[in-house]
């Protein structure tokens, strides 16, 4: 074991939520005069497994054309004020000081900083002005599993020094009027905004972080990520990710548990990334599961839609406050681009 732990856990959203019902319209009014078989491709909005979504502005701001300056700003100022107040809820459960922190981790795909995210945050937080900064960027809804191992080794290294992680991503500053794609319509029809934060250090209680594992499959860039285009940024993923879970996580869940000398079956809780109903039925029948073991990600995706890096830290809130994290080995999990795949391994007491 690492001694590495889950200290507090915060998250944030924007002040704008609308529900399904009210963009569907939105998106049909934008698009009806363009888009041969509009009302098929609409049907992506008529599931029940998501009712509403945080975003930044409210919808008619995103019926104007917008170029990238102007919605990279839109993510600069957003990112900015939902990652301070969620790095501040975590800082406050933890019960830490910040001018104790060795490391902060900040995870992010759906803009672009630079100075990176990270440096606002430490001065703006209080930190030491010595504090070690990793900003990642380009791993999309991998990012929160990813960041957070990321953050346990590098309080390892800084001698179980607290480490925040911060995954921020605004979605809705990627969203492309004129792309006519089911791409973007699908996009539209799932993604959200918002922003978790990690403490993790030496400690006594909390989960414990005890390894991680990456898969990166080889030729496999068409199946999801971001093409950057004169307007900003416009999603590309493919309707095959749930068959490529089924194909090819048993194999990567296995690796896994052998790297960490445990089986699958001493895995008693599940903390998945809630990247879409059908990518959580597909995972659920992975591990033999169902709808109730990944009751938490159902949740969030419900109440929040995906919100790419950070959606997983949702979950694990929601399970930390319930206490839903039973005794024994938790998996963290999440798919990104590459085509890639992260898992966290956690032991709770």
């Amino acid at each position: 074991m690492t001694g590495i732990r889950i200290q507090g856990v915060g998250t944030a959203v924007p002040e704008h939520v609308c529900d399904q019902t009210y963009v569907r319209k939105v998106v049909e009014n934008l698009f009806s005069e363009r888009v041969e078989n509009l009302e098929r491709l609409l049907k992506v909005f008529d599931h029940l497994h998501i009712e509403q979504r945080y975003i930044a502005r409210e919808p008619e701001w995103y019926r104007q054309d917008r170029g990238f300056g102007e919605t990279n700003d839109l993510f600069i100022e957003t990112a900015t004020k939902l990652s301070i107040s969620a790095a501040q809820q975590a800082i406050a459960r933890a019960a830490v000081r910040a001018e104790d922190f060795g490391g902060i981790v900040v995870a992010s795909t759906t803009g672009m900083m630079t100075p990176s995210l990270e440096a606002y945050l430490a001065q703006d937080l209080g930190m030491p002005m010595d504090v070690v900064r990793l900003p990642l960027f380009g791993l999309g809804c991998a990012g929160g599993v990813a960041g957070l191992a990321r953050a346990a080794e590098l309080s390892t290294i800084k001698d179980g020094a607290p480490v925040l992680f911060v995954a921020v991503e605004i979605c809705s500053a990627t969203f492309q009027r004129n792309d006519l794609s089911k791409s973007n319509l699908v996009g539209t029809s799932i993604f959200g905004d918002g922003a978790a934060a990690v403490v993790v250090g030496r400690a006594e209680v909390g989960p414990e972080v005890v390894g991680s594992y990456h898969r990166l499959f080889p030729d496999t860039y068409d199946i999801m990520g971001w093409d950057f285009i004169d307007s900003g940024m416009k999603v590309r993923f493919s309707r095959d990710i749930p068959h490529f879970v089924k194909t090819h996580l048993p194999g990567v869940l296995e690796e896994a548990c052998a790297s960490w000398s445990i089986t699958k079956e001493e895995i008693t809780s599940f903390i998945t990334h809630p990247g879409g109903a059908k990518v959580l039925e597909a995972f659920a029948q992975v591990i033999g599961g169902d709808r109730r073991t990944l009751a938490a990600s159902h949740e969030i995706l419900r109440l929040h839609g995906n919100m790419s890096s950070a959606s997983i830290l949702f979950v694990l809130e929601k399970m930390v406050k319930n206490n839903d994290l039973q005794s024994g080995y938790g998996l963290m999990s999440a798919l990104g681009p590459g085509f890639s795949s992260d898992q966290l391994l956690l032991h709770n007491q």
